[in-house]
Parts: C-alpha cells; structure tokens; sequence
C-alpha cells in the first residue's frame, strides 16, 4: 500500500515509490502518522531518495554508509539539513525493524548550515587561475595586482577568506614565507608558513606595491577588500575561467579552503597515514578550535569511502558533535 500522504506531492498526483526501500518508507510515514508526527518534509527527502536509488542502485535494498553520504553529495536543491535529518530518520526506523542500516551522526550536518561546500577538481582550479592572471587592467583598482595573489594564498594555505583580506603587512614574513594570522574566528593568533613558490609568487607582487601599506591586499584607498568585494572579484574569476556555461556552480571563497582541506586528506589517504593522528595537525593549521570542526572534511569526501580503509569511522563519528561551516 501507497501510503496516502504521498499522493498529496507533485500537484496532488501519486508519487510511487519503485525503489527496494519503498515498502519500508512507507511503513515508517505510515507509523509516524499514526502518531501525530508531522510527515511532509520526510516525504519530499525520501521521494527524492527513492527515485535516486530506483535509478542508480534498482537492486540495492541496504542503506550503507557509502549510499546515504553519496546521495547527500549529489541530491540537489533543497535543505541538506532536512535531506540528512530524514536519511537519519529511516535508518534508525530501519535498524529498530531488525534491518542493516548506517545511521547518520547527529550533528553530520549542522541545521545552521545553508550551503554544501564545493570541492574544486584540479581542472577547475587551473582554469580559475588562469583567469585571475588574466583579468583586464583598467587601472582603476588593484585587483588585477590582487586577485591571483590573494587567492592563490586563501588556496595553498587554507586561509578563511578574511584572514586573506585583512592580513597585514607587517606580519608576512618574506624571508621565511611564516604570516602570523591574528584576524582570527576564534581571536586565536597562529602562525602558517607559505609554500616556496607561494613565497616566490609573494615577493614578486609585494615589490610592486607600496613597502608603507598596512594591509597585504590594499585597495587604492589603503583599506582590505570588503567581504562583498572580494566575493565579486572570485565570481568574476570564476565566470571568466567559464565562459559561455549556464548553470554555473555557485562558489564561494571559502570553497578554496575546503579544497585545501580535501587535497590535504586526499593526500594523506594516498599516503596510508593515519588520519585520526594527523587531524590534530591539520586542525592546529587551519585554525579549528576542536578536532570535530577538522574532522567535518573528512565525511564530505565521498569519494574516497571505498579506498580509505585507513578511516576509523566510529572514532571519528564520536569527533561530530553539531558543526557550523
């Protein structure tokens, strides 16, 4: 049996259920009626996930760990929060029915978070790089200077985007390639140390500014980059490395930190390191104040599930309290 509240979706027309779930959706909507509970948000997120198992996986009838986190990846518009609060739902329905099933951890993705990170692929970043060496001098602003500069920087040393913006001067040492960070999240100061090239890269832009500049990124008023400046720059870029596509990802700054963040672990996968023993480094790096904030990237890389067996999953289940990207 349908159950009915199904039926009242997609302009009253009955939604069918064809994957090997269905019958369990069912019963649990069916259940969570009879009590009271309010069912129309779990509809639209299991309807999606059914029709998402019905055509990638017809004969799949366990809710795996590498399933629930690959159709949160790839599930499309709506609220991830919702999507992932309902894929929990069902699998503690199915688990309490005596059935296989992989529980997401409360707090796997946090009701105050609005967005899905996007990890860029290698491609991608080339491109974008390329753009930014490209934009057009109009002499009128420094972001031709800037933007592959500043970027580049944010990506290659897992900057937040304002640690970028407001870095002074005076604490970027061109000897050593060591910035102090103090524009802070947490106002926790820590020290990141630049690559080689990224130091070579860094001399070079600072001989053509001005030595007496009290911020790294001026603009030609001597002020950092505002949030919404800097933003209209890196879609600017963004859009120039893809020209002619409609439908565009949207990026944001951020995002080059959490590719940074995946390169890193990706790296180490490849590496057969250990990652609950390298998150403390990583996190120290990128400034997190717990290990849970760091561990976040790891459930974000989906892609790697079948080869990281490297991955203690129930230690690092226990590092995910609730997350704020």
């Amino acid at each position: 049996m349908i159950f009915p509240a199904l039926s009242r979706l997609d302009g009253g027309t009955m939604s069918k259920l064809t994957s090997q779930f269905a019958s369990p959706i069912e019963a649990m909507l069916e259940y969570r009626a009879a009590l009271g509970l309010s069912e129309s948000t779990l509809n639209a997120s299991l309807i999606k996930f059914d029709r998402y198992c019905s055509e990638h996986y017809p004969d799949c009838s366990v809710l795996t760990k590498e399933l629930a986190l690959e159709w949160l990846s790839v599930r499309g518009s709506g609220s991830v929060s919702g999507d992932a609060s309902a894929i929990r739902q069902f699998s503690r329905y199915l688990t309490a029915i005596g059935q296989e099933a992989y529980v997401l951890p409360d707090g796997f993705y946090s009701a105050k978070s609005t967005f899905m990170p996007y990890i860029f692929s290698d491609i991608e970043l080339s491109m974008f790089f390329r753009a930014a060496d490209a934009l057009p001098d109009r002499g009128k602003t420094n972001e031709v200077v800037i933007a592959p500069v500043l970027f580049r920087l944010i990506y290659t040393c897992g900057l937040r985007p304002n640690e970028g913006r407001e870095l002074l001067r005076e604490n970027v040492n061109l000897s050593s390639g060591e910035m102090l960070i103090t524009k802070t999240k947490w106002k926790k100061e820590r020290t990141v140390v630049m690559s080689a090239d990224m130091l070579a890269l860094c001399n070079k832009y600072d001989a053509r500014l001005s030595p007496e500049r009290e911020y790294f990124f001026p603009r030609c008023d001597g002020e950092p980059y505002t949030t919404t400046q800097a933003d209209r720059l890196f879609k600017k870029c963004w859009k120039t490395a893809n020209p002619g596509v409609t439908g565009l990802p949207n990026v944001r700054i951020y995002d080059l930190r959490h590719r940074f963040a995946s390169a890193r672990l990706n790296r180490w996968l490849d590496e057969k390191r250990d990652l609950n023993a390298m998150l403390p480094y990583l996190s120290a790096y990128m400034g997190h104040k717990t290990i849970s904030e760091t561990a976040y990237y790891v459930h974000i890389m989906p892609e790697n599930l079948v080869k990281s067996a490297g991955v203690d999953w129930k230690s690092l289940n226990a590092l995910l309290p609730e997350v704020n990207v």
